[in-house]
């Protein structure tokens, strides 16, 4: 079921860019629209198709800028209308696509809706959002807010409550209400007809709350409850995003991708598969939960490999089999840098990195790279809870400090190792530095003098030009779109392998996730026939026909393809 003119995004690599760590051009010390321009020529030779902008409409940045005061206008710290009017010309002409972030769970308190909605019950705009009578003692249920609270907070005037499932700066949105969905497909409208691309549609999996509003499971330790069982993949959120699809998007041939927590990749193919016509894709968190511990994300475990291949491998298969299809990211910037955590940061490094690059690039799907991967960017190290600028880890740490449970080494280790601030850590361009020639609004990773632009894009054997690879291959071998996927060695506790076959091709990709050589069989349906190595990380031979074992070393990654014929 695939059009070649509307579903150009399958063959597609997204680079996600969040604007104010990317480049400063006015030495702010943030970074800015003008300074993602000023690196165009930079993502046009890295090959990726499409740029995903965290959001850079006007906001008080509560939560660096997911909460939206203004859809129409440009966060003025970002720059001004006319500077994003000249990235997208600019994008355009290097053939790079624009998809934008879409925020309309909620919205800021500082929006004009919400001012009106404060002033009386029966302001029009009152029910835009979420209310519930009440009389301050008691909130309309039990549920808790993502940083840290009740997810409902008071207004004494009104004697009602507003929900808020993030922060109480982040009222969320009455989609039951038509009048607030039309306002909000009209602004779709207006970013589509200015040539905008797609959007990235944070939270849509949360836009229909159940109607009775039921408890949650308590949090262990926590006087509130988990709002997903009432909050997520509600009753008419498929209704309002057929809508949306048939209001808006099939009017344009854009790409669009759901951020939906707290869902399967049943539930999943609800939202992607073609005949729906709701979402072209969604974003899984299954494999993002594989190190999860009784905290929640502010763990210190290590992942487990046999579970994390399940949890791709799930989704690879599922998706494939209902006509839906995959968003692969392996960081974001709600995410630890990827080398850290499923890599080895200290001394396999680029082996790694680029290791992570090839189990992720081929499946099958649309693959992100956020800023910074296509360096080996690492987590931040940290010195003090002071240094941290995001909101969620300084609650995440509150709440740790009160667990007698918990002593203050494994707090600050659970910060290190998954903060959001590893990933918002400002672009080191050169060994200077080179985000900004003021002062960065976050602190540099500190070890950006050796992690860097400069020192990566030149070097034949560093990650820039691998992941350049990566992409070339994907616009290039049909077999990474269409071929269908197979999990080999399920069990296997260090190896990640698995096969991509369409009828002229199958790829065998092979992964070592561990610091020790390993060897591993060929599988027996590829014994006796030769093969090509199409990537890999290390020194490798390509396969002969009496070839029965691989040997992989530390960290060490390969692709064969072996043509049918």
């Amino acid at each position: 079921m695939m059009n070649k003119t509307t579903d150009w995004w399958r063959k597609s690599v997204v680079y996600q860019v969040y604007p104010k760590s990317f480049n400063d051009s006015n030495g702010d010390g943030l970074g800015d629209l003008l300074g993602i321009d000023q690196k165009i020529d930079y993502l046009a030779n890295l090959g990726i198709d499409v740029l995903w902008l965290n959001p850079i409409y006007q906001s008080p940045q509560v939560d660096n800028g997911y909460d939206i005061a203004d859809y129409y206008q440009i966060e003025p710290s970002l720059g001004t209308m006319t500077d994003f009017d000249q990235l997208l010309q600019h994008a355009h002409q290097h053939n790079i696509k624009v998809l934008l972030d879409l925020v309309v769970n909620h919205t800021s308190n500082q929006h004009a809706w919400f001012q009106e909605a404060l002033k009386s019950k029966a302001n029009p705009y009152h029910d835009y959002y979420i209310w519930k009578d009440g009389d301050g003692t008691t909130p309309p249920n039990n549920w808790g807010s993502s940083f840290g609270g009740s997810a409902w907070t008071y207004v004494p005037a009104l004697k009602q409550y507003y929900l808020h499932l993030f922060a109480k700066e982040q009222p969320d949105l009455n989609w039951e209400n038509p009048r607030m969905r039309t306002a909000i497909y009209q602004m779709m409208d207006w970013w589509l007809a200015k040539g905008v691309d797609g959007f990235r549609m944070d939270v849509i999996s949360l836009i229909s709350k159940k109607p009775n509003y039921p408890n949650g499971p308590a949090k262990a330790g926590s006087p509130f409850g988990n709002y997903y069982s009432g909050a997520a993949n509600g009753p008419q959120v498929h209704a309002y995003l057929r809508e949306m699809h048939r209001t808006v998007l099939a009017h344009y041939p854009v790409m669009t991708v759901g951020e939906t927590p707290n869902t399967t990749a049943q539930q999943a193919v609800k939202y992607s598969a073609v005949d729906r016509q709701e979402l072209d894709m969604v974003f899984s968190f299954d494999h993002m939960h594989v190190d999860y511990g009784s905290n929640g994300k502010f763990s210190t475990n290590r992942f487990d490999l046999v579970a994390l291949k399940k949890r791709l491998s799930d989704w690879q298969t599922t998706m494939a089999q209902n006509n839906g299809w995959n968003s692969l990211y392996w960081s974001n910037h709600d995410q630890p840098r990827p080398i850290s955590r499923f890599g080895d940061d200290q001394h396999y490094r680029i082996r790694s990195a680029k290791l992570l690059g090839i189990a992720l690039h081929f499946l099958q799907g649309t693959p992100y790279i956020y800023q910074g991967e296509e360096i080996g960017m690492t987590n931040a190290q940290f010195d003090q809870l002071a240094d941290y600028n995001d909101l969620e880890t300084k609650t995440a740490a509150e709440l740790m400090a009160r667990n007698p449970a918990i002593t203050s080494a494994e707090c600050q280790k659970a910060i290190y190792l998954h903060s959001r601030d590893n990933a918002r850590t400002p672009m080191p361009w050169d060994g200077h530095g080179g985000f900004t020639t003021g002062q960065p609004w976050l602190k540099m990773n500190p070890n950006f003098p050796t992690i860097n632009v400069q020192k990566d894009v030149n070097d034949q054997h560093g990650i820039y030009q691998f992941y350049q690879r990566l992409i070339q291959l994907r616009h290039t071998q049909a077999v990474i779109t269409d071929g269908d996927y197979q999990l080999l060695m399920p069990d296997d506790p260090t190896v990640y392998a698995y096969t991509r076959r369409n009828a002229e091709t199958t790829l065998l990709v092979v992964t070592n996730f561990s610091d020790q050589s390993q060897k591993r069989p060929v599988p027996p349906e590829l014994r006796q026939k030769a093969a090509q190595i199409l990537i890999a990380n290390c020194d490798c031979v390509p396969l002969m026909t009496a070839t029965t074992t691989l040997e992989l070393p530390a960290w060490g990654a390969v692709v064969y393809q072996f043509n049918q014929s």
